[in-house]
C-alpha cells in the first residue's frame, strides 16, 4: 500500500474513534459547536429636514440680512438672473418673494458635485412654516410645516405687585398673563387684582426642533381673587372651544370687565369727584383706565358703532349701541379705529389710548348706559353665554375632573422673600 493510502486510512480511523467517543459521552459532557457570532452593522439614519435627505446635498444655513433679496442669495449659488426672475413670478400665488424679511432663516441645498449649484431654496417666514423653491429640473414651489410638539406645563404664584411680575419671578413667560386675562376677561377685572390673590394654571407650550416657539392654549386655571375661587376649564362642543366654570356655565359674558387688557384703574364711577383739570367737584359717570399711549382699546361687547367723532371735552371717542338696553362709550383716544354703522365684535380694537380732549394723561374713560341711564359697569352682574349642552355634559364632566386633578396637583409657588 502506498504511503498516501496509509495516511488516509489513519485519518478515517481517527475520525471514527472521535465520533464514537462523542456519541457515548453523557449528555452534559457532549461538546457543542461554538455558536456563530454575527456582528450587527450599525446603519445611520439619514438626516431628513423639509422632506429632503440632507445627506444627498451640501447644506448651507443662514439668516436673511438687511437689504438682502432673493437674487442676492441665489446668484451666490450659481442660479442665473433669468431663472431667479422666473422663480419670483411663479411664486406670487404661493408666496411673494418680496415679503422675504431680514432676520428670517433660510436653507440652501446644493449639489454634491464639483459644480455646487443650488438645487433648492427653503425660506422660513416663522418658526413653523416654510416655503420650498425646488429648482431641480422644472421649478416647483410649495409650502410646508414643521412638526410642532406640544407639552403640558403648569405655573402658580401669589400676587405681590402684578401678575406679570409674579410670572417673571416664577421664570414663566409673562405672555401667560395675557392668556389668563383673556380666559377670565368676563369674570375678573385684572385692574383690581390685589396683593394676596393667587393662581394655579395648566397650559400648553409649543416646541419646534426642541426650541420653544410660544404658548398654546390655557387648559385649566384656578384664580383666587378677593378670597373667591374662579375656575376655568377649556372644553370643545360643536367643534368650538370655550371656557366653562365647574358648574358647566360659560365664562363668557355679554360684556368684558374692561376695555383694556392691562393698565391701571385710576378713577371709578362716582357722583362727586374733584376734577383734576377744572378744579371743581362734579360727577364722574365713567371709569378711567390709565395705560401707555397707543394701547389698543377693545369693544366690550358686540354692537353697532353709533358715533365716532371728536369733541372738545371727550377728545376722540367711539360710542357703541349693543342692543335696546346697553350702550358703551370710549373717550380720549389718540386715534379711532371704527366707523359709524360698523358692526364690531367683543374684543375688536376700536381705537387707541390717548389724552385728547379734557385729559391730564393717557387713559380711556369708559362709560356705560343701561336703559338710557349711565351706571357703574363694575356693579352689573351679566348672565353667562350658553352653558355646556346636556348632550355634552358627560364628556365635559370627565374632562373637568381630569383638569381639576391636574390643577390641584400644582404646588402653589411662594413669593420671593
Amino acid at each position: 500500500m502506498s504511503k498516501k493510502g496509509k495516511i488516509a486510512i489513519a485519518l478515517i480511523a481517527a475520525i471514527g474513534i472521535i465520533l464514537v467517543i462523542v456519541y457515548f459521552l453523557p449528555a452534559g459532557q457532549q461538546t457543542h459547536t461554538p455558536p456563530v457570532i454575527v456582528q450587527d452593522t450599525i446603519v445611520e439614519e439619514p438626516e431628513i429636514e423639509y422632506g429632503f435627505n440632507l445627506d444627498s446635498f451640501t447644506v448651507y444655513k443662514d439668516v436673511i440680512q438687511p437689504n438682502e433679496f432673493l437674487a442676492n442669495i441665489l446668484l451666490k449659488y450659481k442660479i442665473p438672473y433669468p431663472k431667479i426672475d422666473e422663480l419670483a413670478k411663479m411664486s406670487r400665488e404661493i408666496f411673494d418673494v418680496r415679503k422675504i424679511a431680514a432676520g428670517k432663516n433660510y436653507t440652501i441645498l446644493c449639489s454634491n458635485d464639483s459644480n455646487g449649484k443650488a438645487q433648492c431654496f427653503i425660506y422660513e417666514p416663522n418658526a413653523v412654516d416654510y416655503v420650498v423653491f425646488d429648482m431641480r429640473d422644472s421649478i416647483t414651489i410649495y409650502k410646508g410645516e414643521k412638526e410642532v410638539e406640544v407639552k403640558t406645563r403648569s405655573a402658580s404664584g401669589i400676587i405681590q405687585s402684578s401678575l406679570y411680575q409674579t410670572l417673571d419671578d416664577a421664570n414663566v413667560t409673562p405672555i401667560l398673563a395675557i392668556e389668563m386675562a383673556d380666559v377670565f376677561a368676563w369674570t375678573i377685572d385684572f385692574y383690581r387684582i390685589q396683593k394676596g390673590d393667587w393662581f394655579k394654571v395648566v397650559y400648553e407650550e409649543k416646541f419646534v426642533d426642541g426650541k420653544s416657539i410660544g404658548l398654546g392654549r390655557v387648559l385649566a386655571a384656578n384664580f383666587n381673587h378677593y378670597g373667591k375661587d374662579f375656575f376655568a376649564c377649556y372644553f370643545e362642543q360643536d367643534s368650538i372651544g370655550d371656557y366653562f366654570d365647574a358648574e358647566a356655565n360659560s365664562l363668557r359674558r355679554a360684556f368684558l370687565k374692561s376695555p383694556l387688557k392691562f393698565g391701571r384703574l385710576t378713577s371709578g364711577f362716582t357722583m362727586k369727584r374733584f376734577h383734576p383739570v377744572q378744579k371743581r367737584n362734579k360727577p364722574h359717570l365713567g371709569t378711567d383706565y390709565a395705560a401707555p399711549a397707543g394701547t389698543p382699546i377693545m369693544a366690550t361687547g358686540d354692537g353697532v358703532v353709533i358715533a365716532s367723532s371728536y369733541s372738545q371735552y371727550n377728545g376722540n371717542f367711539v360710542k357703541i349701541k349693543h342692543n335696546s338696553t346697553y350702550t358703551t362709550q370710549y373717550l380720549h383716544m389718540s386715534k379711532r379705529n371704527a366707523k359709524v354703522g360698523q358692526f364690531v365684535r367683543q374684543g375688536d380694537c376700536i381705537g387707541y389710548v390717548g389724552s385728547t380732549g379734557l385729559a391730564t394723561g393717557p387713559h380711556v374713560c369708559y362709560r356705560f348706559w343701561k336703559n338710557g341711564n349711565q351706571t357703574n359697569h363694575l356693579q352689573e352682574d351679566f348672565p353667562p353665554s350658553e352653558p355646556v349642552k346636556p348632550e355634552n355634559m358627560e364628556a365635559f364632566k370627565k374632562q373637568l375632573q381630569e383638569y381639576q386633578e391636574k390643577v390641584n396637583k400644582v404646588e402653589l409657588k411662594q413669593p420671593l422673600s
